[in-house]
């Protein structure tokens, strides 16, 4: 005999609760929109949920109730189950939220507000975040009812008395659409809490945006002196002293708090950025002094510092203590370079024969380390060998377009002119928006040909697709002027030495 208990008396018992209970729960309509649910019928489990809802004492089943019978869409049920959740628990805020976003998908302004108002007033901020995470889900017809209760919440000033709160706010009526409110709401906090450090930074930035860069500058810097920068607002506030080129600051205030791979990686970007040898250096010893056993990726970051500190012992060193996995491919490519600088050439060429020999490296890095092996024979004279590199990375990176245009600087540093301008037509043929190349093939036509006419038309297409690049546009004015357009050619070599 099976002495196993049935499942379904197991369930009615969990659910009954302890024995002498004042009011035993409607199992049967339970189990019943519990079993309607499992069939996919939703406006039955709906009804069961109901009728379970109207004699149950629990909040819970109430909730449950509303949430099915929204499920359902059947918004009549949801409100009669909201309206028993509501007695059963009136302080509930998921209750209030239910509430809420039901008023919206009904449409009803009035109510939504009535309800908007209570948690406000009544809930503080939690009940500002319940209003929010309600708005985020307004979508179609219930979004233009969310965007009406903004306005109206705005209006009546129903606003926490924090700038955070309302730039929250502003965020949600941008995303919903309303970018006229989004700024009202952004310009009135600005307004009202000037003081606020989140303010003051947003000031600053707009500041920088309206080319008023002494002003941000003087605003950033009384904000990082006057110790009101909170933890959270580091990051962008070192972002803003970035963009206007103050480097070691945004770095000095990035350094502030705890660090993570992420900081120690952009403090030591901006410090290069700014040519910050001395903080370079500092850092580098930060680092450095962290841990015996660095991970693969400090590994990577300490040997970054060494190279920008011409520190190539160091540099070899932290490269070739990076482990397979994650950042060896990059590691062996740079350690060929602090082998190079060392002069260590044949360990440099063996450590970059390696990476090409590896079919399971990352391709780009592999296809680089052909380029680097070319450019180090090069530089030592030894011609053939640079071109055998390349040619030997084409075999494997069949018409890659930078091996290509590395061939063609190769052959033109070479004189051999027509083999530059075949593998430049390659890289033409096979992208023909590719601005580059066009503006090397119609450079090389002109300055190493005097082919200035046919030149023209492959420079004036790569400064259709690169109008803002300093090369483009100086080749593009010297065959102009070449050409005998004189005024073109001095409007665009202007350019050209402004972009330097």
């Amino acid at each position: 005999m099976n002495r196993r208990p049935c499942l379904l008396l197991v369930l009615l018992l969990a659910l009954a609760g302890p024995v002498g209970a004042a009011v035993a729960p409607p199992i049967a309509d339970v189990m019943a929109g519990e079993f309607a649910l499992q069939q996919g019928d939703l406006k039955a489990a709906a009804r069961y949920y109901l009728l379970a809802a109207q004699v149950s004492p629990d909040a819970g089943v109430a909730e449950r109730a509303t949430r099915v019978a929204v499920l359902a869409d059947e918004p009549a049920m949801a409100g009669r189950a909201l309206a028993r959740w509501r007695t059963l628990a009136p302080e509930s805020l998921p209750m209030r939220a239910a509430s809420l976003s039901l008023a919206l998908r009904l449409g009803e302004q009035e109510s939504a507000m009535e309800e908007v108002r209570t948690l406000l007033d009544s809930a503080g901020d939690e009940g500002f975040q319940v209003l929010l995470a309600v708005l985020s889900q307004a979508r179609g017809d219930e979004a233009v009812i969310a965007r009406a209760v903004m306005r109206e919440v705005a209006q009546e000033s129903l606003l926490p008395p924090s700038l955070s709160a309302w730039l929250q706010f502003a965020g949600m009526a941008r995303r919903l659409d309303d970018r006229v409110l989004s700024d009202q709401i952004v310009e009135s906090g600005l307004a009202r809490f000037p003081e606020d450090p989140r303010a003051r930074l947003l000031a600053a930035s707009r500041l920088r945006e309206a080319g008023k860069h002494e002003a941000a500058r003087e605003a950033l810097f009384a904000l990082r002196d006057s110790g009101d920068l909170p933890p959270e607002l580091r990051r962008p506030a070192a972002g803003e002293l970035a963009r206007l080129g103050e480097f070691s600051a945004a770095a000095a205030i990035l350094a502030e708090g705890p660090q993570d791979e992420g900081t120690y990686g952009q403090r030591a970007g901006w410090l290069l950025a700014g040519d910050d040898s001395a903080g370079l250096l500092a850092l580098y010893r930060e680092v450095e002094a962290l841990a015996a056993a660095p991970s693969p990726q400090r590994r990577l970051l300490l040997g970054h510092l060494a190279e920008a500190l011409e520190r190539w012992q160091d540099a070899e060193r932290w490269y070739g203590g990076v482990a397979r996995g994650a950042g060896h491919d990059l590691a062996m490519l740079r350690r060929a370079r602090a082998l190079d600088q060392l002069e260590r050439v044949q360990d440099a060429l063996d450590t970059l024969n390696e990476l090409q020999a590896d079919v399971s490296a990352d391709g780009e890095r592999r296809r680089d380390s052909y380029l680097y092996e070319s450019e180090l024979l090069e530089r030592r004279g030894r011609m053939a060998e640079a071109q055998a590199a390349l040619d030997a990375g084409l075999e494997v990176f069949e018409d890659d377009p930078v091996l290509l245009y590395g061939r063609a600087m190769l052959h033109e540093r070479g004189d051999r002119i027509d083999a530059a301008l075949a593998d430049l037509r390659r890289i033409i043929d096979e992208n023909p928006a590719d601005a580059q190349a066009l503006n090397a093939y119609g450079y090389t036509l002109a300055d190493r040909g005097g082919r200035y006419a046919e030149a023209l038309p492959y420079l004036e297409r790569a400064y259709a697709l690169a109008p803002d690049s300093a090369p483009v546009i100086d080749s593009l004015g010297w065959v102009s002027y070449r050409l005998g357009r004189e005024a073109r050619a001095l409007e665009l070599l202007q350019q050209a030495w402004a972009k330097l």
